[in-house]
């Protein structure tokens, strides 16, 4: 398959029983390429097809590099081969816990505890795969400048071609697009109920996810590489 784009990713183990809720809840299967039946989550003011129609197209999974289309003379190839020699260099990670947590007005998956060594991992895959990443476009630059950035953010985005990295990086798993405040709560306590028993305590990253972006704007699992460093 032809991608567009493509992102480093904190992808759920298939076979956790959390991340086979967060991929039915949000309807996309990124290592099967296909869409996928929504769990039946009682209680919910709107339907799940609705809540998670932001986030759908990019699977449940954390972004570590954003997308990006790759540079000039660059191939995928090149890419599969600086990810896999990127990650053996990297030791995987055992944070206290995913815990439920709003930001904002939408839902996510939250690490507990100290994220150091998460947020160090995420700015290695940023820097040591940036060659990759062609040059953002002068309308990608004045989107994202509309949505109004901080100074860092703007630094961020001249340099690596995306606002929330380095220091302004947040991990999270999306789970819902923007949702009014009665509905915030509304479902956030069905998730806690159905969804909040699932979650791992502790929680540990093994790989990261090289994924490819389709014409259609779906995301695709491409290849997973293990931290070995």
């Amino acid at each position: 398959m032809e991608f567009q784009r493509y992102a480093i990713y904190y992808a759920p183990p298939a076979e956790a029983a959390w991340g086979r809720f967060a991929t039915g809840w949000l309807g996309w299967d990124m290592e099967a390429g296909a869409e996928v039946p929504h769990p039946a989550v009682a209680g919910l003011p709107l339907p799940v097809e609705e809540i998670t129609a932001t986030p759908r197209k990019y699977g449940a999974h954390a972004t570590l590099k954003p997308p990006f289309r790759l540079a000039e003379g660059k191939t995928r190839a090149q890419l599969e081969v600086a990810c896999a020699d990127l990650c053996a260099m990297l030791a995987p990670l055992r944070l206290d816990g995913l815990a439920l947590a709003r930001l904002g007005r939408f839902l996510a998956l939250r690490p507990l505890g100290g994220t150091e060594a998460l947020n160090a991992l995420a700015a290695r895959a940023v820097e040591a795969l940036d060659p990759f990443r062609a040059p953002a476009s002068e309308a990608e630059l004045a989107r994202r400048r509309a949505a109004g950035l901080s100074p860092a953010q703007e630094e961020n985005l001249a340099r690596w071609g995306y606002p929330y990295v380095m220091g302004e990086f947040r991990f999270h798993i999306t789970l819902s697009g923007k949702l009014a405040k009665p509905a915030l709560g509304t479902v956030e306590a069905a998730l806690a109920r159905d969804l909040g028993p699932l979650l791992p305590v502790p929680f540990g990253i093994d790989d990261l996810a090289l994924m490819g972006e389709d014409a259609a704007g779906r995301f695709h699992l491409i290849h997973r590489y293990t931290l070995s460093g």
